[in-house]
């Protein structure tokens, strides 16, 4: 969440369309996709707002694209550059680096900030002082966040927005105080900051699960889709794409839910529409913490798991390999959580950066499944950490 990937219940309770059991009527969830409560499936609904194409054939076009910079250092990578000056934000260091985190409430977010915590203490030299905010999952904490930031002699600013739209203006602020803002991992609706962070996006991961399901399900076959929350843009353009992917071949969606990241809620939304259609013959996740409890549902249920994607999270890629699941894992890296500061160091050097910064998106297939599961690590780590030459590991992250 896969990442990922923001649990923010507080936010999304009044959006969510199935807490029990299902009824008769077809509803509609905040993005415009049908929840499928009728017998007949709802198919995928109406396309997310935030479905731009030329951003989407932009997406799947760097699938294909080579990346720039050291080839064992994807976090450094590059694909696409378009690099923008500097020289404005050049100062002496060491710096105060400041960061405003949507929230630390799952297991890729907390993955990723000790792989940030970890750059930072790599970067020691550098860095005098490393501020990290913790918005909880809240627009409006977040904004309160930021504003109190500006106010405590940053020398750059590092956002990761909990809602796309609603921190647009609070990163503007920012922008309007001349301080160099790093956003990352999820955007926002203004090109102010010098920079935005992410791997391919939200229309690759969703494509390249949505298409291994469209070759996997039998013709007919019967889709579940099961998502997060409305309102982040790389968890909406996951959804937009596979919405294209199984439009075109016509595949059965017969549902899309809401799971607010909850596992639990997860087994039991599975466990309904099994129980309604006898079985599913496919999972589309939009991200992958809770693929396991999908896994799960099935087999207490006594069903055959069908085809999933999931993400790179290991219980899921232990799991896939222990049963030998019909599985692929798109991912959305946590080693992009080094990047920030990276690049934060460089424009405080007056050194160019690309704008955007496309850092590669990786996909764990059956192929490459064993180079990826690590027995050594706790089941809720994620594989693409990009941090094993980094300080503490892996103590750090156990």
């Amino acid at each position: 969440m896969r990442r990922s990937t923001s649990v923010a219940a507080a936010m999304t309770a009044a959006l969510l369309i199935l807490t029990g059991c299902a009824t008769d009527e077809p509803t509609t969830t905040a993005s415009g996709a049908a929840s499928s409560t009728a017998a007949a499936g709802s198919g995928t609904g109406e396309q997310s707002k935030f479905f731009v194409q030329a951003d989407y054939d932009n997406e799947l076009s760097l699938l294909q694209a080579t990346a720039t910079g050291p080839a064992d250092k994807p976090w450094e990578q590059v694909l696409n550059p378009k690099l923008v000056d500097t020289a404005k934000f050049k100062k002496a260091g060491p710096y105060k680096v400041c960061f405003s985190n949507a929230a630390l409430n799952n297991p890729w977010r907390q993955v990723g900030f000790k792989v940030m915590q970890a750059e930072v203490e790599a970067q020691k030299s550098k860095i005098k002082e490393f501020v990290h905010v913790d918005a909880e999952g809240k627009d409006s904490k977040q904004i309160a966040d930021i504003n109190d930031l500006l106010g405590k002699g940053c020398d750059a600013l590092i956002v990761s927005p909990n809602t796309t739209a609603t921190l647009t203006p609070a990163v503007e602020a920012a922008c309007a105080k001349g301080l160099p803002v790093i956003v990352f991992d999820r955007g926002v609706d203004t090109k102010c900051p010098v920079t935005f962070i992410n791997p391919i996006g939200g229309y690759g991961f969703g494509h390249v699960g949505a298409s291994f399901l469209s070759e996997k399900v039998k013709s007919g076959g019967k889709v579940l889709a099961l998502r997060i929350l409305p309102g982040v843009d790389v968890l909406e353009t996951r959804w937009s794409a596979a919405k294209v992917q199984f439009d075109k071949a016509k595949v059965n969606v017969v549902g899309v839910e809401f799971t607010d990241g909850d596992p639990a809620k997860t087994k039991k939304i599975v466990n309904d529409y099994i129980q309604r259609y006898g079985t599913i013959d496919g999972i589309w996740m939009d991200a992958g913490a809770t693929a396991v409890a999908a896994v799960e549902a099935f087999q207490d249920a006594g069903k055959p798991v069908p085809p999933i994607n999931g993400e790179d999270q290991l219980d899921f890629l232990k799991l896939w390999k222990d049963k030998k699941l019909t599985a692929i894992a798109p991912t959305y890296p946590t080693y992009q959580w080094r990047t920030p500061i990276i690049a934060a160091l460089r424009i405080l050097n007056g050194e160019q950066v690309s704008s955007p910064w496309k850092l590669p998106q990786p996909t764990i297939t059956q192929d490459n499944l064993d180079k990826y599961v690590d027995a050594n690590m706790p089941p809720l780590h994620y594989a693409m950490c990009g941090c094993t030459d980094l300080p503490g590991y892996p103590q750090r992250w156990k």
